[in-house]
């Protein structure tokens, strides 16, 4: 398995003369696969995004980098259905929210959720799936490698002080259930394309209902006006476009709950007794060098995540594994939820070379060697397949 997992890594040459030129390059609204952006993300850095599909774009490796935030014009997009009308980001304030489950149910504006508190996390958004293509099984669904995850500045209003204003939640509601804005096709029974999710309510205590992203209003593409923000969970629990967030006794009826994003054994079909993708595990991997270096001393960049619980500590191997050094983290910690950006430098002689990074949150967990692979291809934080092949000239 390992074998075959290796063999999905792509090759990097690193040498004197590399291929930065060729991504300089770039024309605009042209990504690097030579797709053109869709007119909805128009706005964003074509030359550091690979289009997938119009509903499916992935950050480029190198376009990573050792950067603490993730440019809004370089974050990957994942929509489960094509973004409502940019008529409900026209006037931001008057969008509206209901809420039940709470002890007085009630709807509210966006403006009015401004008055009630405001705060600022930063969290991983990162897609279940990143990391697919690096499982030697065939699996539908995008082949993402590192680029469906971003480090995001995420500011709202807490979701603990809506909800104690409204009077607390009901103690017999276990699940928090928030549901999305998208227009659902006439004819179509809405629970098998509705994007709907419930998590365990205890994550209310770190939830926020945000309004802006990175300092500005949210775009349309990533959820604005609103949208819930549910630190160190998979991005599929931070509904986009929240119209309604409710405490309830079951989980979402939705598809989307009920079969999707479940982590299944290869061959076989979703259902509500599996593990949801809800919290992330630990995760780092190389971002540099991927091009463009000598022999002799090279800093070797990355990221690493802690999941639910802060990085604590980052290894590095240039050898596939076989020895492993404690690199640096650099900049600032940002939070528990954040991504923390490291650095080893090291001497690389001529030749080929088997770069990789294991991370350690503070709970202990520790990035494993291989993931287990699974029918949908979620979750894998497996250091080994994430690796990167150099050959330094």
């Amino acid at each position: 398995m390992a074998l075959l997992q290796n063999m999905k890594r792509r090759h990097f040459l690193v040498a004197a003369a590399g291929t930065a030129a060729t991504a300089a390059s770039g024309v605009p609204a042209m990504a690097q696969d030579g797709n053109e952006l869709p007119d909805y993300v128009a706005w964003k850095d074509a030359n550091d995004l690979i289009v997938h599909s119009k509903q499916t774009l992935e950050t480029r490796r190198a376009a990573q980098g050792a950067a603490l935030i993730t440019p809004s014009n370089d974050l990957y997009i994942r929509n489960n259905l094509p973004a409502p009308s940019d008529e409900i980001v026209a006037d931001r304030d008057a969008w509206e929210i209901s809420f039940e489950g709470v002890a007085n149910p009630a709807t509210m504006t966006l403006a009015q959720l401004k008055t009630m508190g405001v705060e600022t996390v930063v969290s991983v958004l990162q897609c279940s799936g990143n990391g697919r293509a690096f499982f030697a099984h065939e699996t539908s669904g995008t082949q993402w490698s590192v680029g469906a995850a971003g480090n995001v500045v995420w500011t709202g209003v807490p979701l603990r002080a809506v909800i104690d204003a409204l009077g607390g939640e009901n103690a017999e509601l276990p699940w928090l259930t928030g549901t999305g804005g998208e227009e659902i096709p006439p004819g179509i029974d809405p629970t098998t394309v509705m994007v709907e999710r419930s998590v365990p309510k205890e994550a209310i205590d770190q939830a926020i209902l945000a309004w802006e992203m990175n300092g500005e209003p949210i775009p349309l593409a990533h959820g604005g006006p609103l949208r819930l923000i549910v630190p160190g969970y998979f991005g599929v629990n931070n509904v986009k476009y929240l119209k309604k967030l409710a405490l309830t006794a079951e989980e979402s009826p939705a598809k989307i709950q009920q079969s999707g994003y479940r982590l299944r054994a290869v061959g076989e079909k979703g259902n509500a007794s599996q593990p949801s993708m809800f919290e992330m595990s630990v995760k780092s991997w190389i971002t540099s060098p991927l091009m463009d270096t000598a022999s002799g001393k090279v800093q070797i960049h990355g990221v690493a995540m802690g999941g639910t619980s802060a990085p604590s500590k980052i290894e590095v191997s240039v050898d596939g594994g076989e020895t492993w050094t404690e690199a640096k983290f650099i900049g600032p910690d940002m939070g528990p939820y954040a991504w923390r950006p490291f650095v080893l430098i090291a001497e690389l002689a001529a030749g080929d070379h088997v770069l990789a990074s294991r991370a350690t949150n503070a709970a202990g967990d520790s990035q494993p060697a291989d993931f287990e692979p699974n029918e949908r291809g979620y979750g894998n934080n497996g250091w080994r397949a994430h690796a990167v092949d150099v050959t330094v000239s």
